[in-house]
Formats: C-alpha cells, sequence, structure tokens
C-alpha cells in the first residue's frame, strides 16, 4: 500500500497514518519494517508480511482502528508495569525496572538483598533493538547489585505503594568461558564418520574413538560435531541433524548397543540375536551407498528392545532413578510423545484432537496405556547420557582441553515433541528461514516455528535453558547454529515466499545471559556460527561477551572482495576453510557448487558468470598463498596452513577435507533432489573412509601437517 492511497475505511485516518500505526507498532514488538540485503542495499518488507508476523504474535491488526488499540494497550501495559517478565543482569551491571520502587532479591542460597535505585541507565544504542525486556518495557532506572552478588537463579520483588510484582532474576557472568590457549580439532559429520563396529552410520562409541585418536595421537583440542537432536521414534527418519524432532533430548540413533551396561547382563540368546541384527548394518559401513538411518534405527530398534527388558541390577536401578528424577517431567513429556508418534505418526497437528494437549486427561491415559513404549523411550535417554558421558571422559583424558563441541540446530519440527510441549511458546503459521543471499538467492525457508519472544520471556525462558543444559551436561563447548538466532530470526508467514520474510528480534541480552551462565556451569566455550547477513552490532555483542564467532576462508574478504590476509583474521573465531553447506575444498575448487545449483535451477544468474567470479576468486587466493610462501599445488595443505597464520584461537579442519571427499553434505534449498545429509565418508575416488583407516590415511599427513604445530 502505498502512502497517499485511499484506503477505503471511510475516515479512520488517511493511508500515512495508518501506515505509521502500523510500523509502530510493529517496532513495538520487534518486527523490521525494512532491512539491509546481502548486497548492503535497503529492503522494504511487504505490509502483508508485517500483519502476518503481528498476528501470530498475537496482535489485532484487522483495522486501522484495531493497529491503534493495539499500540495503545502495549503503551498502557508497559507503564504500570514494575519489572520485566524475567530479568537477566550480567555481573558487575544493574537491574533494570520502574523508578520509584521498593526492590527486593532473594537469593537462591539464601538471604535477601534490598537494592536502591542509582543513575538512570543509557537509552537503548542507536542501531541495535533492545537488549533485554526490560530495555523494551522502556524501564531506564538502573538498580546497582551489590560486589559479589552470586550467579545464578534468584527472585526479584518490586512494589510501589500498593502493587507488587515478582519475577524470575538471572544473575549471569559477564563473559563466556576461554577456551585458553590456540586449539584445532576436526570437524565432523558423525552420522558418516562409520567403522567396521558401526551400525551402518557413526555413533557415540565411533566419536568416543575419534576423539581418543585425534586428541592422543594428533594433539587435536577438540572435535566438533553436526547436532545430535532427537528424531522421529519410528521409520521414517529424515536425514537433516538441523530439523530434529527434539533439541532438548537426543537421539537414540546414536547409540552404540553393545556399549550399554545391560548388554553384558543379557543372556546369551539375546546377544546373539543383537549380533545377528548388527551384521547387516556393519555390512552397509563397508559401502558407498546412501546412509540408511530407517535400516540402521530397525535394527537398533529391536537391540534395544532386548536391552530394556534386562533387570537392572540395585546400582543400576539407582542410577536410573536419579536420572528420571533429575529430567522431570520434561522426560515424561518427551516418552509420551514418543510413545504416541510411534501409533499416529510424527506429526502431532495430525493426531487425533483429544491428543493435541499434552496436560489433557486423553494424554495422561494414553500414557498409561502405553506405558511400556513411554518407559522404553525414557530408558534410550538414559542409556544416552551415559554414552555421551563416556565420550567426553575419553576425549578429555586423551589430553583435549575442551573435548566434544556440540552444534545446536536453530529450531526444531513443527510436529515434533518439542513443538508439542511448548506449543503455546511458538508463533503459530511462521516458520523460520533466512533472507536471499550469496548462495542461496531465492532465500530459504527451513520449515521450523521461531520462538514467540514475548511469551518465551513470560515463561522465564525454562525451555530453553533446559535445551541447553541437556546439549553442555557432556560438552566442551557448544557451536550455535546459525547464531543470530540470539538476536533475531528470519521469519517466513506460512505460503509466503522466504524472500518476503522479515526479522524479528529476540531480547538478546537475556537469551545470552542464559546461553553464558550455562556455559559457565558446564565449563564450556561457545562458538555462533554467525556467517551470511549478520548485523555490525551482533559481532560487537559476541566479541563483548567472549562468544567466538565464524571465520570461513571463502567468505573472508578485504574491502575489494579479494580475500582477507591472514593478520588479518579476528582473534576470537573459528577459523575453517568451508561449512557443511559447501562443498569439501575438492569439490569447491572444481566448481562442484555451482554444477549442482544450475542442475538443480537454484541459480538466479548465468552459470558462466558463477564460473568465472569462481575462477577470479580462486585466482586471488593461489596469489595470496603464494605471496606467503605456500604451495599452492596442494589446496588442501596451503589452506590449512593459511589459517595455521591467522589469529584465531581455534582452528577447525573438516574430516571430509582431511580425506579428500569431493561431495557437499547439503545442499539448502533442496529436500529429496539431493542426498542431503546421507553422504557416508569417502576419498578423492570415492572408495568408503572408516575410521580404523584414519591413522593410515596417505592423504592426512599433508592435509594436517600445517595445523599439527
Amino acid at each position: 500500500m502505498r502512502t497517499g492511497e485511499d484506503d477505503g475505511t471511510g475516515g479512520e485516518g488517511t493511508v500515512a497514518e495508518g501506515t505509521e500505526d502500523l510500523n509502530a507498532l510493529a517496532a513495538a514488538y520487534g518486527v523490521e519494517t525494512s532491512y539491509m540485503d546481502w548486497r548492503g542495499r535497503p529492503a522494504d518488507v511487504p505490509e502483508t508480511t508485517i500483519t502476518a508476523v503481528l498476528t501470530a504474535l498475537g496482535a489485532d491488526v484487522s483495522s486501522p482502528e484495531a493497529v491503534r488499540r493495539e499500540r495503545g494497550r502495549i503503551d498502557r501495559e508497559r507503564r504500570s508495569r514494575l519489572l520485566p517478565p524475567t530479568a537477566v543482569v550480567f555481573a558487575g551491571e544493574d537491574l533494570l525496572a520502574a523508578d520509584d520502587a521498593e526492590i527486593r532479591v532473594e537469593l537462591a542460597t539464601g538471604g535477601e538483598l534490598r537494592l536502591a535505585a542509582g543513575e538512570t541507565a543509557p537509552a537503548v544504542v542507536t542501531g541495535r533493538p533492545p537488549a533485554t525486556s526490560a530495555e523494551a518495557a522502556g524501564f531506564r532506572t538502573a538498580y546497582p547489585l551489590p560486589p559479589g552478588t552470586p550467579l545464578g537463579w534468584h527472585r526479584v520483588r518490586a512494589r510501589r505503594g500498593e502493587r507488587e510484582e515478582v519475577a524470575p532474576l538471572l544473575v549471569a557472568p559477564s563473559r563466556a568461558p576461554d577456551p585458553g590457549g590456540r586449539a584445532w580439532g576436526l570437524m565432523a559429520q558423525l552420522y558418516s564418520v562409520r567403522s567396521s563396529r558401526s551400525w551402518g552410520m557413526g555413533d557415540l562409541a565411533d566419536l568416543r574413538e575419534l576423539a581418543t585418536w585425534s586428541g592422543g595421537e594428533l594433539g587435536a583440542g577438540f572435535v566438533l560435531v553436526n547436532p545430535l537432536h532427537a528424531g522421529e521414534p519410528a521409520p521414517p527418519v529424515r536425514p537433516s541433524p538441523y530439523l530434529p524432532m527434539s533439541r532438548r533430548y537426543t537421539s537414540p540413533l546414536y547409540l552404540r548397543p553393545e556399549e550399554v551396561p545391560e548388554y553384558a547382563a543379557a543372556d546369551p540368546d539375546a546377544r546373539r540375536r543383537i549380533d545377528e541384527l548388527a551384521g547387516p548394518q556393519r555390512a552397509r559401513s563397508r559401502e558407498t551407498g546412501e546412509i540408511d538411518r530407517d535400516a540402521a534405527w530397525t535394527a537398533k530398534r529391536a537391540a534395544l528392545e532386548l536391552l530394556a527388558a534386562v533387570p537392572l541390577t540395585p546400582e543400576r536401578a539407582a542410577a536410573y532413578a536419579a536420572f528420571r528424577e533429575r529430567e522431570g517431567e520434561a522426560l515424561t513429556a518427551f516418552a509420551t510423545w514418543s510413545a504416541l508418534a510411534e501409533e499416529h505418526g510424527s506429526y502431532w497437528p495430525s493426531w487425533p484432537a483429544e491428543l493435541h494437549d499434552p496436560r489433557s486427561a486423553a494424554v495422561a491415559a494414553e500414557r498409561e496405556r502405553r506405558a511400556g513404549r513411554v518407559e522404553f523411550h525414557r530408558r534410550l535417554q538414559w542409556w544416552l547420557d551415559e554414552q555421551l558421558a563416556a565420550v567426553q571422559g575419553a576425549a578429555r583424558t586423551a589430553g583435549m582441553d575442551l573435548g566434544v563441541v556440540h552444534d545446536l540446530a536453530v529450531g526444531v519440527d513443527p510436529g515434533g515433541a518439542d513443538a508439542w510441549a511448548y506449543q503455546d511458546l511458538f508463533a503459530s503459521g511462521m516458520s523460520v528461514g533466512a533472507p536471499p543471499d550469496e548462495f542461496n538467492q531465492r532465500g530459504q525457508d527451513w520449515g521450523q516455528p521461531p520462538w514467540h519472544p514475548q511469551r518465551l520471556a513470560a515463561a522465564g525462558y525454562a525451555p530453553y535453558r533446559e535445551m541447553l543444559r541437556h546439549v553442555l551436561r557432556h560438552a566442551g563447548g557448544l557451536r550455535l547454529d546459525h547464531a543470530m538466532q540470539v538476536f533475531r530470526l528470519w521469519w517466513v508467514p506460512r505460503g509466503a515466499s522466504p524472500a518476503d520474510g522479515t526479522y524479528v528480534s529476540y531480547p538478546f541480552g537475556d537469551l545470552l545471559g542464559v546461553l553464558l551462565y550455562e556455559a559457565h556451569q558446564a565449563g564450556a566455550v561457545v562458538v555462533g556460527e554467525d556467517l551470511g547477513t549478520v548485523a555490525a552490532y551482533m559481532r560487537d555483542v559476541f566479541a563483548e561477551r567472549g562468544v567466538l564467532g565464524t571465520s570461513m576462508a571463502w567468505f573472508e574478504r578485504d574491502e575489494n572482495g579479494a580475500p582477507l590476509p591472514p593478520e588479518r583474521w579476528r582473534e576470537l573465531c573459528l577459523a575453517t576453510v568451508g561449512t557443511h553447506d559447501m562443498p569439501p575444498i575438492d569439490g569447491y575448487l572444481n566448481g562442484d557448487h555451482i554444477a549442482l545449483r544450475e542442475r538443480l535451477g537454484l541459480l538466479t544468474r548465468p552459470a558462466a558468470d558463477e564460473y568465472g567470479e569462481l575462477a577470479r576468486f580462486l585466482g586471488e587466493w593461489k596469489e595470496l598463498l603464494t605471496s606467503l610462501g605456500l604451495d599452492t599445488a596442494d589446496m588442501t595443505a596451503a589452506l590449512h596452513a593459511f589459517l595455521a597464520r591467522t589469529p584465531a584461537r581455534l582452528v577447525g579442519v573438516s574430516l571430509a577435507d582431511a580425506v579428500g571427499e569431493r561431495r557437499t553434505q547439503n545442499q539448502p534449498g533442496t529436500t529429496d533432489e539431493y542426498p542431503n545429509w546421507r553422504i557416508p565418508l569417502a576419498d578423492a575416488a570415492g572408495h568408503p573412509v572408516l575410521l580404523d583407516d584414519l591413522p593410515r590415511h596417505p592423504r592426512l599427513p599433508a592435509a594436517l601437517g600445517p595445523v599439527l604445530g
């Protein structure tokens, strides 16, 4: 709608006034009405997108008058509040609350603090959205916390006259844990890293062996793997690790049945049957075909059901009881969803209507009826917790300073366990994606429902912090996929093109505070994957809080578009050559990504232009590498030597690069058009590379040599 047009509302105001009100309401909700695209050019958001997003956030935008009423309601609500819904304060900083309020903090450790008002807080920094729920609510009065206030979750009370409010208060560390000295590590898609003992795909026992070998023999400080989040409980199991059913729990696909303690206690017939189930899957590990998760899970599930029937010893029963008590209702909800999904499918909106509410009597009755299956899915998570602990323990024993760096996906499947259990905290009718960029010129729609920012804050960020606690429990680090998820997400209305989405802001100070607190509790470093379209303030905030960014060779360019010299790279980062969304080095050098996108119809300009630009870019790279005295005859070794010359605190080497693999693991913008996430590790000739082969692999010394020193 253009300013000045007749909107046909019969005197409710001019279009200019209506647009101004709508834009102001959008700003109040953190919805952007324009943004800078990947070329640095301003782009306007369609009004249909703005209204759809505001509707998903709960605003009535059905008419200009409704928009004005909504603005008035928000203004009145903000003026009346004494506290934000959840207060997050970094150590050494001030609590923001209403002026002229009596503030008391009830400490989790016991005791109480009375806070006095201090100076007025600075206004929100121009060029970025409010950092916290308190800033978003317009609070400017600062209440300093005494030095030494313990980190952790407390409770704050505010009183003014007869009015009193209570809110959770998190005092978070001011910075993420420091990685210490420089370290390098392997990056691997775990499912693709198979051994002679794997059940058709890499598992936690393989990860333990990879960490032990690379840490003990090569001096690696970490190993970074793909998200291990839970998928479907029954076939078909979709391959993407970035579209999980739950980020709160782990996929039992990664269990090694023989490593479950009950295997040793099982009777000979059960062990023989398990070995028979394993045989065909082990044979698949030596083949070059696509990874078959359905076959692997069908066999493993049968084996694990046999192990679940083995009686627990008193010591094991006590350990299991402790695990169940620690996990509480979240574990019960996940196991219930899993049991129901086995019967009704993994998309809960298609279930019978009476099962849509996880707190309903019908769900309770079904949980009782399927108690055996609920118990089975609880047991799987216990075994996973034990095997994850064993992996991290082995990594540290092998000498790794960090150990396993786990990956956190951006979101979850809209029909999955998290979306069912926490459905009130997601924005309906929306999915998360990304605007068009250089490598995905049509934009992306990842099909994941976004958190509702205001409702998540009102819930004390409980599901978010529980998810982080789970992923970090046995981790030396956490990689945030699409790290902008703590600042803003690209929301795409259902049915719209990904290019017609918009950014919705989140209280990044709150989300970072929760993240840093959980990382502090785990002693784990945090790495943000801040590639693509990133506002400058985001990287500044990460650096201020000790969160490492990600610098990728193919994306690091100077002001003229040429490769960035190593001395100009930032220190607080994980430095890599590429990512799982691009071909390995050998494939990139040969333009495999261009050929693939051309074949799939994903290019928005002629392929000849793409090849020409790649040739110019690679020529610039070879010129830079040669000027540094590096031999470009082996580009893999040269690029890794280049990474070793940057000041980056962490250097990641893709295992696929190291063995000469050419195929990419994922082509964004596709589903079944390309075998995403199903490519087993192979060498340049297409021969499978097993974990057993790595210590003697002929290519590894040259590929890894530059970073081993």
